[in-house]
């Protein structure tokens, strides 16, 4: 959310909608409450939500949900999305692009044994994220780069010209 990290957060191994559903009503709020006296009132009222065409993203419930809690601005799949979620276009998600690419490279520099230890890994990798100088700054440059490709190609595979 604008340059802060909120999470990690450990949804369940197997994702339903009604799961989803709740992390969005319970977590996800506590979340952002968490976070709020760190982000700045006219971040927050510029803030989307965005979230791909994953099954649990697209139950009635939870489109139900966006709809009440960030009214016309939430991107995802389906006719009702204030903002579609084309299918199959180039995806220009920074989390996708860059921040999860960062932080693997963070949690994977070594062999991971546990659960356990993956997901201390996962909370330090997060705080190195959080905390890192530039790293922000580094979504933002990685986000303007892709989509520079993509208007390159046409809107078609970029992913060569990167």
């Amino acid at each position: 959310m604008g340059d802060f990290l909120l999470g990690p957060y450990e949804l369940p191994p197997r994702l339903t909608g009604a799961g989803y559903l709740n992390f969005l009503q319970n977590q996800l709020d506590q979340l952002l409450m968490d976070a709020l006296d760190d982000v700045p009132l006219a971040v927050r009222r510029r803030t989307w939500f965005m979230h791909d065409g994953a099954p649990p993203h697209f139950s009635v419930d939870v489109r139900q949900w966006l709809h009440r809690r960030f009214p016309y601005q939430w991107v995802g799949r389906g006719p009702d999305a204030p903002v579609p979620w084309p299918a199959r276009s180039p995806d220009l998600n920074p989390v996708d692009f860059y921040l999860w690419g960062h932080m693997k490279e963070l949690v994977y520099a070594t062999p991971v044994e546990t659960r356990d230890g993956l997901w201390q890994r996962v909370q330090k990798a997060a705080d190195a994220v959080r905390n890192g100088p530039g790293v922000f700054e580094r979504v933002r440059a990685s986000t303007h780069r892709r989509a520079i490709a993509c208007i390159r190609s046409g809107g078609k595979h970029f992913e060569h010209l990167l």
